[in-house]
Order: C-alpha cells, then sequence, then structure tokens
C-alpha cells in the first residue's frame, strides 16, 4: 500500500511538473510579439515593375510605396512631344531618380543588382549612386539625377528638371 501512495505520488508531481512547463493555456493579457527583423534587400537583379505617373501641369510625382515595395521602378512621361522613360529605386536606404534610356542600344530598362545598374540589353554597367558608367557598350551615356522632393508620401518632380535629365542623359559624356 506505501508502494502504490509512493508511486501516485511520483506521477502526480511529474503531471504537476509537465502543467507547470506547459504554461498557461489562456491569458487575459496580451503578449508581446519580437519586432520584425526590418524588411530584407531582395538578393539578386531586381528587375524594374512598370508603374504610371501622375502628372498635374508641370508636376509629376509618384508614389513612395511603389518604390519601396519593388525596390526598382520605372515611368514614363511625355513633354514637348518627346516620349522618356525613368526609374526610382531604392539603394542604401535612400530614393534615387535617373533618367531610364540607354541611347547606343536603345535600351530603356535597368534592372538593379546590389549598388550597381544593370542595362537589360547591353549589359552596361552603371554606378547606383553615381548613374557613371562602369564597363560596357553604353559607359559614355551616364544616367542623370533628377531631383525631387516628398510630399504626402509621394516623389514630387518638375517635368523640366525630367527633360534636363533625361538630354543629359542621350549626350555622350
Amino acid at each position: 500500500m506505501i508502494k502504490i501512495i509512493v508511486i501516485g505520488a511520483i506521477l502526480l508531481s511529474l503531471i504537476l511538473v509537465v502543467v507547470a512547463c506547459a504554461g498557461p493555456t489562456s491569458s487575459s493579457t496580451p503578449q508581446s510579439s519580437p519586432t520584425p527583423a526590418p524588411f530584407p534587400n531582395p538578393s539578386g537583379p531586381i528587375k524594374a515593375e512598370w508603374i504610371e505617373p501622375q502628372v498635374n501641369g508641370d508636376i509629376v510625382s509618384i508614389p513612395v510605396s511603389e518604390i519601396e515595395d519593388n525596390w526598382n521602378i520605372h515611368f514614363p512621361l511625355t513633354a514637348g512631344g518627346t516620349d522618356m522613360n525613368f526609374m526610382a529605386y531604392v539603394l542604401d536606404e535612400e530614393i534615387h531618380v535617373r533618367a531610364n534610356v540607354c541611347p547606343p542600344c536603345r535600351s530603356i530598362g535597368f534592372a538593379l543588382e546590389g549598388d550597381i545598374l544593370v542595362c537589360d540589353r547591353c549589359a552596361t554597367t552603371f554606378e547606383a549612386k553615381t548613374g557613371d558608367g562602369i564597363q560596357g557598350a553604353c559607359v559614355d551615356y551616364p544616367k542623370e539625377s533628377v531631383p525631387y522632393e516628398m510630399t504626402d508620401g509621394n516623389i514630387i518632380m518638375r517635368v523640366d528638371d525630367l527633360v534636363k535629365a533625361y538630354t543629359d542623359t542621350i549626350k555622350a559624356g
């Protein structure tokens, strides 16, 4: 009889330990979850997504969220009867806006690979921070930067600044 009581006490002790280790099954106090890590940079080349800008007179705007969600976007603009293309991308937590054209090979697309822009057609490479050519057939056509302001979740640019960046990009030098 004593053996049964001892065995029962041991089993009861084990059950209590298991229940205590399992913790409560419900709680009236909200549990905090760990803070998620920041969204990591995508790996490999980031192909651009095309978006439509909003044009209102001489002001062109694109949503910051489109750039942050896609990391690399392209957008068209027609001004003075000329069709032009531009890119905006995130690099080192900063948004860059540049003319998106490679005149010798007639490309209008660039992938972002780390801190390098790679022409989709001829594979010429450019410094993403400066737009300067690194290597390839079209290095003499640096991708000119477009000044912008951020307002109410949008990148705001002037048509004249976009036209100047585009015109400067299609000239060798």
